[in-house]
């Protein structure tokens, strides 16, 4: 693996009720022998809102298609409920509950216990390229088209 583990992209400003347009190209490469614990994206949205607070709008994940070529991915995002209480306060103050561990996002294991509010969808556009993967047994379809 090389590059960043993390990182942030720009902010969009759209129009109200326009879609934000990021166009953010991420160059990420992966070595692997075998698609155990294939790559996954997460991500964050936050949300400026017109009092200039930056809250979390939303968790979502994906991962990344095992096929070469370009695929188009639709990422649901999700944020954490909060109690009646806290619901209150995000509407009148801003804020909203955050996960305090970020691995519930990728792992399935305790994620069904959330009770969560569905926040939207992350439109991705993924160019993926395998070089050799037929060396370690990794049969897809651009390998076997090309060989």
């Amino acid at each position: 693996l090389e590059g960043a583990t993390e990182g942030q992209t720009h902010v969009d400003f759209p129009q109200e009720g326009a879609m934000a347009i990021f166009s953010h190209p991420l160059d990420v490469h992966y070595t692997t022998r075998n698609i155990t614990g294939w790559p996954k994206l997460k991500l964050q949205v936050w949300h400026q809102d017109s009092y200039g607070r930056n809250q979390l709008y939303g968790y979502g994940f994906c991962h990344v298609p095992t096929s070469a070529g370009i695929s188009d991915v639709e990422c649901v995002t999700w944020r954490p409920r909060g109690s009646i209480l806290e619901e209150l306060r995000t509407y009148f103050l801003g804020g909203t509950p955050q996960l305090a561990n970020e691995d519930l996002v990728t792992s399935g294991n305790d994620r069904y216990r959330l009770r969560t509010v569905t926040m939207g969808v992350v439109h991705i556009n993924f160019s993926i390229i395998h070089k050799d993967m037929s060396k370690f047994g990794v049969i897809s379809s651009s390998t076997s088209s090309s060989e």
